[in-house]
């Protein structure tokens, strides 16, 4: 009934109390979904005249329709930490030898996983490829988090990206291996 009245049902949990059902309007979430950073945004719900800061969770959509079935949004105090996706942006592409001399961008992470702060969720990282050339990685301690975030993967140096050469820059740059009939 409620989404034939264009509401999606959802839930909000957490913070040592009940899960408390409510229920949304459809193009309300559709469009804050496609603002591109809904999942790693604070979200502020009323009910019953109480104010209740949440961060949304997950989000789930009808297989065919693709049309939102239901929401879960994790409710949480006003400087709690979270455990967020933040999508990466990379920067000054002009300003990398690499990828003037055509080089690919290979992104081995589109987001990272972060723990911050609730009120100062950043809306994305930026990375710098400045100076970086042809088989050069960006790795998480190359990139500088906002205050106050850190990284939620701690046990290793991992890669963001990496340059690499498109097919035909190795043969162009001196391949030195002869046909047999040379």
């Amino acid at each position: 009934f409620l989404r034939r009245e264009g509401r999606v049902p959802a839930v909000i949990y957490g913070n040592n109390e009940a899960p408390t059902g409510i229920h949304i309007e459809e193009k309300l979430l559709m469009k804050a979904l496609m603002t591109g950073h809904f999942m790693n945004s604070t979200v502020v719900i009323e009910i019953g005249g109480a104010k209740v800061l949440t961060l949304p969770k997950d989000v789930q959509f009808h297989p065919v329709s693709d049309r939102p079935l239901h929401a879960d949004f994790l409710r949480i105090g006003e400087h709690s930490e979270v455990h967020v996706e933040v999508p990466v942006h990379f920067t000054e592409e002009e300003l990398s030898p690499g990828m003037k001399r055509g080089a690919v961008l290979n992104i081995v992470r589109h987001e990272l996983a972060l723990i911050c702060d609730a009120a100062t969720i950043p809306d994305n990282i930026e990375v710098s490829l400045k100076g970086l050339d042809v088989g050069d990685s960006i790795h998480i301690s190359a990139v500088t988090l906002p205050a106050g975030a850190k990284s939620a993967i701690t046990d290793r140096d991992f890669t963001i990206a990496t340059l690499v050469a498109p097919s035909g820059m190795k043969s162009a740059e001196g391949d030195t291996t002869k046909a047999e009939d040379e």
